[in-house]
């Protein structure tokens, strides 16, 4: 005959509540915050893009920092952390939301390629 398990029947029912109290005491919400947030949100900008203008007037100025000033130029001139390279980001690129742009450092805007490229920067390749 085979071995009796240790959590069957009546002892299950402990071992499930167990289990319940664990995962209550888990991280959940961090793991469901961003879903539950951006993916609303996503599609309330999608379903009226000109929303995005009104939310962005109501941001203060001096929260937005990296930013372009203007708004007409959208791509990013990042100093690499680790090698000092010169990399430009253009909208699409893998890497592009996450790249924050700091003047202090160097980093910059640019209104086109061809004015990156003759600024000695190049393409990021993701």
């Amino acid at each position: 005959m085979g071995k009796v398990r240790r959590y069957q029947g009546a002892n299950q029912a402990g071992q499930w509540r167990k289990r319940l109290r664990n995962r209550r005491r888990s991280s959940w919400r961090l793991r469901y915050l961003f879903p539950l947030v951006m993916v609303p949100l996503a599609v309330f900008l999608t379903a009226s893009p000109s929303s995005l203008e009104a939310i962005a007037g109501l941001i203060p100025a001096g929260l937005l920092t990296g930013i372009a000033a203007d708004g007409s130029c959208d791509i990013k001139g990042n100093i690499s952390i680790n090698t000092g390279e010169r990399i430009y980001h253009v909208p699409g690129q893998e890497y592009y939301f996450e790249t924050k742009i700091s003047p202090q450092y160097g980093e910059r805007w640019f209104c086109t390629e061809a004015e990156a490229r003759a600024a000695g920067w190049r393409k990021a390749r993701r």
